[in-house]
């Protein structure tokens, strides 16, 4: 597995082997903390922050852990890396600290996490496996804003509410109202509303899936050589 290009890394994190769609992993803090923009994007960062340092750590101690201690080292691992973040958050993002809530330590028994360290970054050099662990957050992190940008503006009518959270004061200029006296829709924000629309993006991804592999083998039925009928004529001697 050593030989995996970091362009299939990035197609696999990002798009075919997307932890938040396709292995349909990490969906407690899908469902619960995408209600807005900031909150996916603060759960989005932990995650992807975790997911690259453990990834790292797990890969240099591969070649010393052996398999009776692999998983509780795995996990120390883990449990480390959230313990940071969360320190890090409550110096410097205190209030979108309270708000992600018990989410944030429940990280260290997020699927996604222990999944890639015991299926790619104990088996892979650490360059390979800290990319991996990257792309595999951004991947994740995506889909968490993509969902709470939905949820908030059919919510809500506004976007990007509260972003002083994390970017300070000045930030709070960037929320966008997009309907006057909107009616909030109260379901888009309650996980109900989570389930509704991760559907929707799981059954967009499918459907573009779906058209690419038309495409593909239509392509590959056009480059078919036919078969020719050769007309010989004359005698051979």
């Amino acid at each position: 597995m050593s030989d995996i290009s970091y362009r299939d890394i990035s197609v696999n994190g990002l798009w075919k082997n997307n932890p938040a769609i396709v292995q349909l992993l990490g969906l407690c803090p899908l469902l619960a903390v995408t209600g807005s923009v900031i909150n996916a994007l603060g759960m989005g960062l932990a995650t992807m922050l975790v997911l690259t340092i453990s990834n790292t750590c797990v890969s240099m101690i591969r070649s010393f852990a052996s398999d009776a201690i692999r998983l509780p080292a795995f996990v120390m691992i883990i449990a480390a890396a959230v313990t940071c973040i969360e320190l890090l958050m409550q110096a410097f993002a205190y209030e979108l600290f309270q708000i992600l809530g018990i989410f944030l330590p429940l990280i260290t028994t997020n699927c996604v996490i222990l999944g890639r360290a015991d299926a790619f970054a104990c088996k892979n050099k650490v360059l390979p496996a800290m990319y991996d662990g990257f792309i595999m957050g951004v991947g994740f992190g995506v889909i968490l804003m993509l969902l709470g940008a939905v949820r908030e503006v059919i919510g809500t009518g506004a976007i990007f509410a509260n972003m002083d959270l994390l970017f300070g004061e000045g930030a709070k200029a960037w929320k966008i109202v997009l309907v006057d006296d909107y009616t909030a829709v109260l379901v888009a924000i309650l996980p109900p509303g989570a389930f509704i629309f991760t559907g929707m993006i799981i059954a967009l991804k499918n459907i573009i899936d779906d058209g690419i592999k038309k495409r593909e083998a239509a392509k590959s039925v056009n480059a078919t050589p036919t078969s020719r009928r050769v007309r010989v004529t004359g005698n051979i001697s």
